[in-house]
């Protein structure tokens, strides 16, 4: 019988996520030498080399890629095994590893995590930012719990629950406050700054103005909303923000803010989490405290999942 432990496994898959020793030892909070000897016992117990250690870079063969899914799944499985004793029991307690998209993230995450350390003083809230891709494959492969992420994904392994709706504002120039309030094909003719590829909400207001793609010199990117609404305050372009970021970004910089004409630019903000989740019955009393506090310190419009 082949005795691989979880150990090696979790080792293992640390190292196929980071692709250097170094970084998968301090991600399993270990030594480099410990996890290298994992990783050589686990490849002598399966024999077969999984692994190719480059001076910089570590590579995984062919056979390691193939098997790195098939530790995930049973790691993942692993998981749920902790997760249905959790789920067994009332409230909240352990760890819960929330991700939350950039756009999200610094205007209403505080106010859930404090709400959520109030009402579940035995839960252990771990937060994740990143984009949605990442935070969707994260997800996917049991690195997190639940995600908070503009809607739909349209991904069937997760269940989404809608949790609130909030609009776009256009950020301008302060001298340009009393201009009229252009639509999309106004917009289209200006100098748009957004956000890089990879967010979400870039997408969403390509897809408002209707554009698709457009030439470096009429779109210009930036890595956070702060940096856009900063640009706008030095005359650079105009750009769009979600209701929610207004009295964070907007404080500090000579901008204007203005609400478009009906039918506005919207997003639906929602939680997923995968289905198979043994807690999808706590999941869905944390989407309703994070429902209920957009609600109560956003003004946000309720959407009922």
């Amino acid at each position: 019988m082949i005795n691989v432990t979880l150990r090696q496994m979790r080792y293992f898959e640390a190292l196929a996520r980071h692709r250097h020793f170094g970084r998968a030892a301090d991600a399993c909070a270990v030594s480099q030498p410990a996890l290298s000897v994992q990783i050589k016992e686990l490849e002598e117990v399966l024999g077969v080399q999984l692994v190719e250690r480059g001076a910089r870079q570590v590579r995984l063969t062919s056979l390691g890629e193939d098997l790195v899914q098939r530790v995930r799944g049973i790691l993942r499985s692993v998981d749920e095994l902790g997760e249905l004793a959790r789920a067994s029991r009332e409230g909240l307690a352990g760890r819960l590893r929330i991700g939350v998209i950039p756009t999200i993230a610094p205007y209403l995450l505080p106010a859930i995590v404090a709400t959520l350390a109030r009402d579940h003083p035995e839960a252990d809230i771990r937060v994740r930012e990143t984009v949605t891709p990442k935070l969707l494959k994260e997800l996917g492969e049991g690195r997190l719990d639940t995600a908070i992420v503009a809607l739909p994904v349209s991904e069937p392994a997760f269940e989404e629950v809608a949790l609130f709706s909030e609009r776009f504002v256009l950020v301008r120039p302060g001298e340009d406050g009393d201009l009229p309030v252009p639509g999309p094909e106004g917009l289209r003719e200006m100098r748009l700054l957004l956000l890089e590829e990879g967010h979400c909400f870039r997408d969403q207001a390509l897809s408002f103005c209707n554009m698709q793609s457009a030439a470096p010199r009429e779109l210009l990117d930036g890595s956070s909303l702060s940096t856009l609404v900063q640009m706008v305050g030095a005359g650079i372009g105009v750009t769009l923000i979600p209701e929610m970021a207004i009295p964070v970004e907007t404080r500090s910089a000579a901008v204007s803010v203005a609400h478009f004409a009906d039918p506005q630019p919207a997003r639906t903000i929602g939680m997923i989490w995968r289905r198979s989740n043994p807690l999808a019955r706590q999941l869905t009393q944390v989407a309703e405290l994070v429902r209920e506090t957009a609600r109560t310190r956003l003004r946000a419009t309720p959407v009922q999942g």
